[in-house]
């Protein structure tokens, strides 16, 4: 049986793989380098660690995952005929270029033993099979390798390869998955992109508590205002429809506009022969576009994230918009732009649901979901 380890880049391979590589034969691939690196049973740890060192490189934002049959075939040169147990970065690494290798790798291997490395998880706590405590001369011989190799990537500016603390683990830590809980734990990392919709429900509204508390009160806000704003809604960033079906099913007329193509296809499907449903490709600049008509209210839920231009509330074709965000980003985008603005004036303000710790990808990891305001504005007279 030989132990192969597969990483993005060399330094990679000791801050989260050291107890691998250091006792038993071995095998290193370096997917940014498409070359592997043999160590016999025979070879001592320091051997090891100084060839790797020869392959520590400057940070480079071109290093990216060769695809699963790439990696696929590395890996049968390092293993040659043999069993062989593959491990890797974890699908749900933060960074995204290390989370397509260990996706990729397990796609690649998929007739194979694969391990993925807990690693460093800022957003996620994993639920780990395998904790492996070095002993102080194991971690000592990490940080000398860290001190002497990795220099340059202690002060990088790149968060996708700089070495801080948290990145240097003393306890190295390891999971196993099967292909649909690898799957979502890629997509939860991911944001509105074709990754992020590469499964259905990737946030799992259809399953969590905290989302269905979230969108049901979502819903009762909305549909409490119903005698001011009518019975003609936009919601801007639908996705797959979880909160469009409560707002159907209460008798609202719902223009759902959903850019990303999975997640709209899904959305048209979910809402196939509802008459009061219609989808649109429309992002929140196409619905400010002249002779757009106009909709009791336009609801922005929980997608005021990805640096979206305020102003083009302003162009609304409406006097109501419904905005729902977590807290924290309420604070510090949404109440100083409003406090600024000429155009529109604050109704109500509400606590939708508390922020609320909750298991995701069936219980493999759990993480704080932040809560959700509200705040419903209207156009100012004139």
């Amino acid at each position: 049986m030989i132990d192969i380890v597969v990483v993005l880049r060399a330094e990679d391979a000791v801050l989260d793989f050291l107890s691998v590589l250091t006792d038993g034969e071995s095998a290193l691939v370096l997917a940014d380098h498409g070359r592997t690196l043999a160590f016999p049973a025979g070879r001592s740890p320091a051997e090891r660690l100084a060839e790797i060192a020869r392959h520590v490189r400057p940070a480079d934002d071109g290093a990216r995952s060769p695809g699963p049959g790439a990696l696929a075939e590395l890996v049968r040169e390092a293993g040659g005929d043999r069993d062989a147990r593959v491990w890797t970065h974890s699908p749900a690494d933060n960074r995204r270029s290390r989370g397509k290798v260990g996706r990729d790798t397990a796609i690649g291997c998929a007739g194979r033993e694969v391990r993925h490395a807990v690693g460093y998880s800022p957003f996620l706590q994993v639920v780990s099979d395998i904790d492996r405590p070095l002993e102080r001369e194991l971690v000592a011989t990490k940080l000398d390798f860290v001190n002497r190799a990795c220099e340059h990537l202690l002060t990088e500016q790149s968060a996708e390869y700089v070495v801080q603390t948290p990145r240097v683990p003393a306890t190295e830590r390891f999971f196993h998955t099967d292909a649909d809980e690898r799957e979502r734990l890629f997509a939860l990392l991911a944001s509105l992109d074709d990754e992020a919709a590469s499964v259905p429900d990737p946030w799992e509204f259809g399953s969590s508590p905290y989302e269905k508390d979230r969108l049901d009160a979502t819903a009762a806000w909305v549909l409490g205002h119903r005698a001011g704003t009518g019975d003609s809604l936009v919601e801007v960033g639908a996705c797959e429809g979880a909160l469009t079906h409560r707002l159907a099913a209460a008798g609202r007329s719902v223009h759902a506009t959903e850019p990303n193509p999975l997640f709209r296809t899904r959305l048209s499907e979910a809402v196939r022969g509802t008459e009061s449903v219609r989808v649109s490709a429309d992002d929140l600049a196409a619905l400010t576009e002249e002779g757009r008509p106009r909709a009791g209210a336009h609801l922005l839920i929980e997608m005021l994230y990805y640096g979206q231009d305020l102003g083009l509330l302003d162009r609304l074709p409406t006097d109501h918009v419904f905005v729902a965000l977590e807290p924290a980003t309420m604070d510090t985008l949404l109440r100083p732009w409003l406090a600024a603005s000429a155009t529109w004036r604050k109704v109500e303000s509400v606590r939708l649901v508390p922020p609320r710790v909750e298991t995701v990808c069936a219980g493999r990891a759990y993480l704080i979901k932040r809560g959700s305001d509200g705040l419903l504005l209207r156009r100012t007279a004139g």
